[in-house]
């Protein structure tokens, strides 16, 4: 199963960076995956997570929709393929994710040790780190990749001390593909509104 999440895993972050629809219906297999070998290693975060992950991929799908609709309308080059739709993140955005962040890990951690995760405070600062950058994923944000970069690293660290070396790998390689996405969408990308 975790070969089978690489495999998927490699697919979702290639149409993510070309910012195509079709990486939420890979992301659902992707999820699925990952929920089971994350439950199964003890990690609930993580298996929340993903199950979240699920969830917003089916959000994700009808709000690019949306926007790509918009942006035929409001842009001049807003029918072409090539273009990455791209909205304003504002300051009230970024402060309630920070208190998301931080509340979000302290609450979380302390379930986790109820539940004696072997990782309790680092699985749930992935876990909502992951979580607001899926939001801001599903709303077009541009720097949902920088929070990427921060949770791709700690959750391939701690895919490495469970021995998850086929995840390790998949999150290392996560890492290095949200800087790319970063400088990709920041080139391609275009604010309409």
């Amino acid at each position: 199963m975790e070969i089978f999440t690489f495999i998927t895993g490699v697919i979702y972050i290639i149409l993510e960076i070309r910012q195509k629809s079709s990486m939420w219906l890979v992301g659902v297999l992707t999820s699925l995956a990952a929920m089971w070998v994350f439950f199964n290693q003890g990690l609930y975060a993580s298996f929340a997570l993903n199950t979240y992950y699920l969830v917003t991929a089916f959000i994700g799908l009808w709000q690019w929709g949306k926007d790509r609709r918009s942006l035929k309308t409001s842009c001049p080059d807003g029918g072409s393929e090539d273009v990455i739709h791209l909205n304003t993140l504002t300051w009230k955005t970024i402060a309630l994710s920070a208190v998301s962040v931080v509340a979000g890990t302290a609450l979380l951690s302390w379930v986790m040790e109820m539940f004696e995760n072997p990782m309790s405070v680092m699985d749930a600062s992935v876990a909502v780190l992951s979580a607001v950058a899926t939001w801001w994923l599903v709303k077009s944000y541009l720097e949902q990749w920088l929070l990427w970069v921060v949770a791709d690293m700690m959750l391939a660290v701690m895919c490495a001390v469970q021995g998850l070396w086929w995840m390790t790998v998949l999150y290392a390689a996560y890492t290095i593909a949200a800087v790319y996405g970063y400088f990709h969408w920041r080139r391609h990308g275009q604010l309409c509104r």
